[in-house]
C-alpha cells in the first residue's frame, strides 16, 4: 500500500468513526463539492423569501448531468445565437463532469432518431426497466411528454412568455428547424447517453444508482422545467436536483411583463426555480472558472 493510500485510509477511518460518510470526504477524487443556492419563505413576511446557501458534497458516480435541448438550430434567431454562445461553456462543464465520473445525458427533444444506432443512444434503450416512484407525465406538448406547472406548489411564471418569448426586433416565424444537438457539445459514445423520454431517463438513473442530477440547457421557463427529463419530473422522481444557473437561458421578450431586460427576465425565472423546485449552482463549482455570462448580458 502506498503512503498516499495509507494516509487516505486513515483519514477515511477517522471520519467514519466521527460519523462522516466516506463518500463525502472533501477532496476525494470522485467527490463533487457544490455551493448550492436556494430560497425559502421568510418567517412573518408573506410572499417574501430569503436566500439560503449551503455546501453539498455529491458522489460523482451517483450523479448525472442532463443537457436540455441544446439544438443545432432554433426558430428564433436570437435564441439560436445564444445557444451557439452558450454551447462552449456547456461543453466545458460536461467535459469536467464526465472526467469526474458523472453520467452525461444528452436530451435533444424530438431529435433522438438522428442518433439511431449510436452507442450513447443505445445505452439509454438498453437500460433495464425500473418502476418510477410516481406516474410519469404523459400529456404531450412540443413532441414529447410534458410536465405542466404544479399548482399550488408553483405559481405562474414571473415573466409573461405567452408570445413564445422571441426577443428579436423583427419577430421570427415559429417552426421546428432542429435536427440534432449542436455539434459543439461533445457526445462520448463510450460513456454518455442520449434520450428524450422520461422512462428511459429513469431507467438509466436507477440502473446506475444515481440519486443526484445537475441540469443545464434551454429554455428554463419552458423545456428545462417541463420536458419529461426536466426539473419538475426529476424532482417528482425523488432525485436531488440542482440547476446550473449560469448555463441556461429563457424564451422571454423584454416588451412583455414585467418589462425588464431579457437577461433580468432569466434571473427572475432562476429565482422562481429556487423558490419552488430546487437549488442552483454555478458551473465554476466544477470547472473552477468564472460563471458564464452572455456577451449582451455583460453590457447591462
Amino acid at each position: 500500500m502506498s503512503r498516499f493510500h495509507g494516509r487516505y485510509r486513515t483519514l477515511a477511518l477517522l471520519l467514519l468513526a466521527a460519523g462522516v460518510p466516506t463518500g463525502a470526504v472533501a477532496g476525494e477524487p470522485d467527490a463533487l463539492e457544490l455551493r448550492t443556492r436556494g430560497r425559502r419563505p421568510l418567517a412573518g413576511a408573506a410572499g417574501e423569501y430569503e436566500v439560503v446557501e449551503r455546501a453539498a458534497t455529491w458522489d460523482a458516480k451517483r450523479t448525472a448531468l442532463v443537457v436540455v435541448d441544446m439544438w443545432d438550430d432554433h426558430w428564433c434567431r436570437g435564441a439560436g445565437r445564444r445557444v451557439v454562445e452558450l454551447a462552449g461553456a456547456v461543453n466545458r462543464f460536461a467535459g469536467e463532469a464526465r472526467r469526474r465520473g458523472v453520467l452525461v445525458i444528452h436530451c435533444p427533444s424530438t431529435c433522438v432518431d438522428f442518433y439511431r444506432g449510436a452507442p450513447a443512444r443505445q445505452r439509454a434503450l438498453d437500460a433495464p426497466f425500473a418502476k418510477p416512484p410516481v406516474e410519469l407525465a404523459a400529456d404531450e406538448r412540443w413532441g414529447t411528454a410534458w410536465d405542466y406547472p404544479d399548482e399550488p406548489r408553483e405559481p405562474p411564471m414571473p415573466i409573461d412568455d405567452s408570445d413564445m418569448g422571441c426577443d428579436c426586433a423583427e419577430k421570427c416565424t415559429i417552426a421546428a428547424p432542429w435536427t440534432r444537438q449542436i455539434a459543439s457539445i461533445d457526445i462520448d459514445d463510450g460513456r454518455d447517453a442520449i434520450t428524450d423520454n422520461g422512462q428511459e431517463l429513469y431507467n438509466l438513473l436507477a440502473d446506475r444508482g444515481i440519486d443526484n442530477v445537475m441540469i443545464c440547457g434551454v429554455h428554463l421557463n419552458m423545456c428545462v422545467l417541463g420536458r419529461p427529463f426536466g426539473i419538475r419530473q426529476l424532482v417528482k422522481m425523488q432525485k436531488n436536483v440542482v440547476l446550473v444557473r449560469d448555463l441556461t437561458d429563457t424564451m422571454y421578450n423584454h416588451e412583455m411583463a414585467p418589462r425588464v431586460s431579457h437577461f433580468a427576465g432569466t434571473e427572475l425565472v432562476v429565482e422562481h426555480v429556487e423558490k419552488h423546485w430546487c437549488p442552483t449552482i454555478e458551473s465554476g463549482d466544477l470547472t473552477g472558472g468564472e460563471p458564464f455570462r452572455f456577451a449582451e448580458a455583460a453590457k447591462e
